[in-house]
């Protein structure tokens, strides 16, 4: 199919069934306008920046590079960190149609981000297989747009506004290929709407605390920095006052905390216990500590009364297993 110059047209925001807004000239710069019809859209399977059923045009971005997909990649990663940290999961859909429909059901808009998140999927209403669909799934309460060799502000922000969606960041990455306008400096810049309409803010609202600086850091470095651990341990951190959670509710980090916890408690009841047999001139073989401090008794008090009482190594895990 040909590349052609779209056709502008007339809209106002509001309704998901309310006409589209008028885009600029070259509206998403970087992208190639392609005739897809309705009924094409249907099995389209390539990414695309924006599709309107009233021109049948897609905007196309040009192939995916490195530099491109590490920020959305890395996206996902700090989000699982963060949710450990609050001890409650955080969804991420990747670029996900993100869909306006008509009066009969079908596909009237389509955008699609570089990813897009869920912070609260327990309570939210998720998209279904197909696409988020305005109006009927609760919007991401975040979505990540990444220029890389793009500009959302001609057109694509402006989408995002007057659907309605929360909170947009426009992230261009600290390394580029020289095809990247000089005009995109690198920085992430997070718009979040207030009173109807997207202002640049220093934090995120959905992430509370999380500086446009922290997250720009985060999302570009080699391998995550000490100082970026610590950034996401506070932002789960706060979200888990929230909430009333914390690490010990994540399933793998709290199993690990409850690991470490059980291994510092056996730890102490092998110093223990050796102390008081040494005391008592009872020989017993590090194995045996070993052993008893991998015994489950009630209390340590326990352990004491059995290790003043036992006569041997082979009586005093007798004397506790009997008491398990």
């Amino acid at each position: 199919m040909a590349d052609f110059e779209p056709r502008p047209h007339v809209a106002r925001a509001g309704s998901p069934t309310a006409p589209a807004p008028a885009l600029p000239v070259d509206p998403f710069p970087g992208c190639t306008a392609r005739r897809v019809t309705r009924s094409e859209i249907d099995t389209w399977e390539g990414r695309l920046e924006f599709w309107d059923a009233a021109t049948e045009i897609a905007w196309v971005a040009a192939p995916t590079t490195p530099y491109h997909e590490k920020p959305s990649r890395r996206l996902t990663a700090v989000m699982d960190r963060i949710a450990a940290e609050r001890g409650s999961a955080i969804v991420c859909y990747g670029s996900m149609d993100l869909m306006q429909r008509d009066e009969h059901g079908a596909p009237r808009r389509i955008l699609q981000a570089d990813e897009s998140v869920y912070v609260h999927p327990r309570r939210a209403r998720l998209p279904g297989p197909k696409a988020m669909m305005a109006g009927e799934d609760d919007f991401p309460d975040v979505v990540l747009e990444v220029d890389h060799t793009t500009d959302v502000r001609r057109a694509k922000l402006g989408l995002y506004e007057a659907w309605g969606f929360p909170e947009v960041w426009v992230e261009v990455p600290a390394q580029g290929a020289a095809s990247r306008p000089r005009r995109r400096r690198p920085g992430l810049t997070i718009h979040r709407r207030v009173a109807g309409a997207f202002q640049a803010s220093a934090a995120s609202g959905a992430f509370p605390g999380w500086t446009a600086a922290e997250i720009h850091a985060a999302l570009n470095e080699t391998e995550l920095s000490e100082r970026t651990f610590a950034v996401l341990q506070r932002v789960g951190g706060a979200l888990g006052a929230r909430d009333g959670t914390g690490p010990d509710d994540d399933p793998m980090l709290g199993w690990h905390r409850r690991q470490g916890r059980a291994e510092g408690r056996a730890a102490s009841r092998r110093e223990m216990v050796g102390e008081i047999l040494r005391g008592r001139g009872t020989v017993v073989s590090d194995e045996g500590l070993a052993r008893v401090a991998q015994i489950d008794v009630t209390t340590d008090d326990a352990v004491v009364r059995a290790a003043l009482a036992c006569k041997d190594e082979a009586d005093l895990v007798a004397r506790l297993r009997r008491r398990r």
